[in-house]
């Protein structure tokens, strides 16, 4: 059933997922010719504003900044996190700045809000099919810590919280870069590259928030879903693929996961253990029910879904000097 038509409050929609979320409401398919609104400190994209999208300028570090955000909103879609290791700010913008944003929804009697957190609330793996309620949180970074915070402040307005893993498509510039950045520094397989990760193209999610913002949710208690398509990828796929597409020279070695850590904090010391897990270590999720639930077909997968991005990556690999 659909909502009630009504505005759409879009917080963090300049940014990655956000924008691919914006673009969804805008088109017909999504929705189409609705009151957008994006929750922004700085102007829109002309895109945006020539789509119909109107700023509501404010900003999660200024609680202050968010009173009457919501006023008129229907649904609140966030979409906004800082992912850096400095903990002040990810307190202040992840847990303070949802908490503010979810005190401006309530002022304004807005009883839908969404949030898009992350799966790695879950920590450190393997992890191997588990669906949603089946593990148990436990973050090891202050990013992921705080923004467990923010979903507790969600789930207890009874809102929904989606839990995507690796999350590609234009505009990423971690999951695919980092892969391509280690390539080149560690053109070694891990354990021949037999992880299997949870990974869902920018598009597909943003249809999915797309679709909750359309959904009646009366009489719904919200909840968390896992957004990643359903079938685990490989990472030697995964590697695979770009490589093929982005003209990098694929590993001819093989090390152990626990020997390929070590060279890679040698010659890459900025990816962090966990990091390195999650790129060479088994991390997938049952992320069936959400597709079911919402009558959405999950999309291609990741070797097709990565077409459509190659144009942003290759130009924004080469800016990073790495193809």
């Amino acid at each position: 059933m659909l909502a009630e038509r009504g505005a759409v409050l879009v917080v963090g929609g300049t940014g990655f997922i956000g924008s691919a979320v914006v673009r969804e409401l805008l088109t017909p398919s999504g929705g189409g010719a609705r009151d957008v609104r994006v929750l922004a400190r700085r102007p829109l994209p002309d895109w945006m504003t020539s789509a119909g999208a109107r700023r509501i300028p404010a900003d999660l570090l200024d609680p202050a900044s968010l009173e009457g955000c919501c006023d008129g909103v229907g649904t609140v879609l966030h979409l906004a996190s800082y992912v850096g290791r400095d903990r002040t700010q990810c307190e202040a913008v992840n847990e303070r700045g949802t908490a503010a944003l979810a005190a401006a929804a309530r002022a304004a009697g807005t009883g839908r809000l969404l949030y898009v957190s992350t799966a790695s609330v879950y920590g450190h793996g393997p992890h191997r099919g588990a669906a949603e309620g089946r593990l148990a949180a436990a973050p090891v970074s202050p990013a992921s810590t705080s923004r467990l915070a923010a979903e507790a402040i969600v789930l207890d307005g009874g809102g929904i919280v989606l839990r995507p893993h690796l999350v590609y498509g234009p505009g990423d510039k971690w999951f695919v870069p980092t892969v391509c950045r280690l390539l080149r520094k560690v053109p070694v397989w891990a354990d021949g590259g037999s992880a299997r990760a949870s990974l869902v193209g920018v598009r597909d999610l943003a249809r999915v928030v797309a679709a909750f913002a359309e959904r009646d949710w009366s009489g719904e208690h919200g909840g968390i879903h896992h957004v990643n398509h359903p079938r685990p990828v490989m990472f030697r796929t995964v590697v695979g693929q770009l490589c093929r597409h982005l003209g990098i020279a694929p590993p001819t070695s093989d090390l152990s996961r626990r020997a390929h850590r070590e060279l890679t904090a040698r010659v890459l010391p900025q990816l962090s253990a966990h990091q390195h897990a999650l790129l060479t270590e088994d991390h997938w999720y049952d992320s069936n029910g959400v597709w079911a639930r919402l009558g959405l077909t999950p999309g291609p997968g990741f070797a097709a879904g990565l077409v459509p991005g190659l144009p942003w990556y290759r130009r924004h690999l080469a800016g990073l000097h790495i193809v």
